[in-house]
């Protein structure tokens, strides 16, 4: 099953893709990021993002669109440049069928790096030790969506159901319910022995 992760914005767009494998762990596929020129008018960076998303979304065949959900922002520029991106996003997903899920930034720490104040240097070798990769994924618009993909494929099958807002999938919180599998699953054990080497090497030197 894929995943596209997406983390909105109209200067730079990151998407990350990762796969759950049969033994129920994550696998890195792609990621990238996605930069508009400030000289563009919104429009035209506008329909850059729907392109890429599309191409996406073509490329890989994902089941699920992941995408960060808006919560707060002291910068209403900022929050409004991500509400654009992310309706070119949503509308690219319905376009192709795909249902998307959201989380918000505090609910993807939670899940990728077991806390939810963790800031982005945290995130990324989280991302990194979780799917397996070489090194920390870059730049940081490309991790965070590679973390939100990471938190909704691991969520995905251990929810109740997901409901349906403005014919997009979203995840029902309220429906959230655990799920006894017998123990942890990989994915829960390596975020729990890479946080165990995180609070050994704390104690030393960097």
């Amino acid at each position: 099953m894929i995943v596209l992760g997406i983390d909105p914005g109209t200067a730079a767009l990151g998407y990350g893709i990762v796969e759950r494998t049969g033994g129920g762990g994550l696998r890195a596929v792609d990621h990238g990021c996605l930069t508009t020129s400030p000289d563009l008018p919104l429009g035209e960076r506008l329909v850059a993002i729907h392109s890429t998303v599309r191409s996406l979304i073509a490329d890989h065949d994902p089941a699920v669109v992941a995408v960060e959900r808006v919560y707060f922002s002291r910068n209403a520029q900022t929050a409004m440049a991500v509400g654009h991106a992310r309706g070119v996003v949503l509308l690219a997903a319905a376009e192709a069928g795909i249902p998307v899920r959201e989380a918000t930034p505090n609910e993807v720490k939670s899940a990728v790096a077991g806390y939810g104040a963790a800031d982005k240097e945290q995130v990324a070798r989280m991302v990194q030790v979780v799917l397996g990769m070489a090194a920390r994924p870059t730049p940081d618009d490309a991790s965070d969506a590679l973390a939100i993909a990471v938190c909704i494929a691991n969520g995905l099958g251990q929810v109740g159901r997901s409901t349906r807002v403005d014919g997009a999938a979203v995840l029902d919180r309220s429906a959230a319910a655990p799920i006894d599998r017998g123990g942890p699953s990989p994915y829960e054990r390596a975020v729990r022995d890479a946080l165990a080497r995180e609070a050994r090497g704390g104690s030393g030197h960097r």
